[in-house]
């Protein structure tokens, strides 16, 4: 006879596939008062609103869910999430607001407003877009660089000669920067060989899904720095950072933990964020970066409390309210 053996209870187990399976679903939403969902890959693709997105957010607001809306995408500021949610008639059929939304560059701006406090004698540096600048300058933070069309003109031998460290950077923050160019990051590092300039960047992902496809991420901003710094590694403010928890919190007056659930489409920022900052449980879905047999692995020793293979696969939960 075989000899059978019971799974080693230390050994995490495959998260299950609630996809197909209503009464599952039904009992996996039930146990939360709050959804916290990333935005690329899971609620949409580039311009593209993903399948059901919209039915499944006002399935939730039926049923009294708090949404919140936690993206990494430093290039749009919250006003500008917003108008995207309006665009794909996200919004106004859910009431949803900018304290609703929580972006890696709204999370760095508090940090650098009510944190470091930032002197008013002192700016910020920016190798990112106008999401970065619209946070900045809502918290009142001197920056430059950015969009700014000088920082894309050709590099020119009189240049080189003005790049140095410089006392009145009080930081250098990368985010997603589709323009970066050599002047920039030269410009940057020079920054930063002053002690006092801190290197911070919004988040570090590797890649970010847009059109079916991916692209690279912010973090590929700031790698270059990296290198040319040593290995030195910048403080960021997106997920997995709990930074962007202290910044959530800030902006709902708090929630139970327990009683939320983060759904999203890494393992390493979304699903980790969820794990780290203690919240009820994570959902992954497969809709933007990770695939299935990463999440059944719980690759890179992350593991979601669930999946699905789409948001809109929610839905189906109210099979079982029949």
């Amino acid at each position: 006879m075989t000899q059978t053996h019971p799974a080693d209870p230390s050994t995490p187990q495959p998260p299950p596939k609630l996809t197909n399976n209503p009464q599952a679903l039904k009992t996996f939403i039930d146990q939360f008062d709050t959804f916290l969902f990333d935005c690329d890959g899971v609620l949409w693709s580039g311009p593209q609103l993903l399948p059901n997105v919209r039915e499944t957010l006002l399935y939730l607001h039926s049923l009294n869910k708090t949404l919140l809306f936690v993206t990494n995408n430093s290039t749009k500021s919250r006003a500008s999430y917003l108008d995207k949610f309006t665009s794909l008639s996200i919004a106004p059929s859910i009431p949803i607001t900018t304290s609703q939304i929580f972006s890696s560059s709204y999370s760095a701006a508090l940090y650098i407003s009510r944190i470091l406090r930032l002197p008013s004698s002192k700016r910020v540096y920016i190798l990112g877009e106008s999401g970065i600048e619209e946070e900045l300058t809502l918290a009142g933070i001197s920056h430059f660089g950015g969009s700014d069309p000088t920082e894309n003109r050709p590099l020119s031998d009189a240049d080189l000669e003005t790049f140095g460290p410089d006392p009145t950077v009080g930081a250098v923050l990368c985010g997603l920067d589709r323009n970066l160019n050599y002047r920039k990051l030269s410009k940057a590092f020079h920054y930063l060989t002053h002690p006092d300039t801190l290197f911070l960047a919004t988040n570090i992902d590797s890649t970010f899904p847009s059109h079916g496809k991916l692209f690279p991420g912010a973090g590929t901003t700031a790698a270059p720095l990296v290198t040319m710094l040593g290995g030195r590694e910048p403080t960021s403010f997106g997920k997995p950072s709990l930074a962007m928890m202290d910044a959530i919190e800030a902006g709902t007056g708090g929630f139970e933990r327990s009683r939320a659930c983060m759904v999203g489409d890494r393992l390493n920022t979304d699903i980790k964020f969820g794990v780290e900052a203690g919240l009820g449980g994570t959902l992954a879905v497969l809709t933007g970066v990770v695939k299935e047999e990463e999440v059944v692995r719980g690759e890179g020793g992350v593991w979601a409390g669930a999946y699905v293979e789409t948001l809109g696969d929610l839905l189906k939960a109210r099979e079982a309210e029949e």
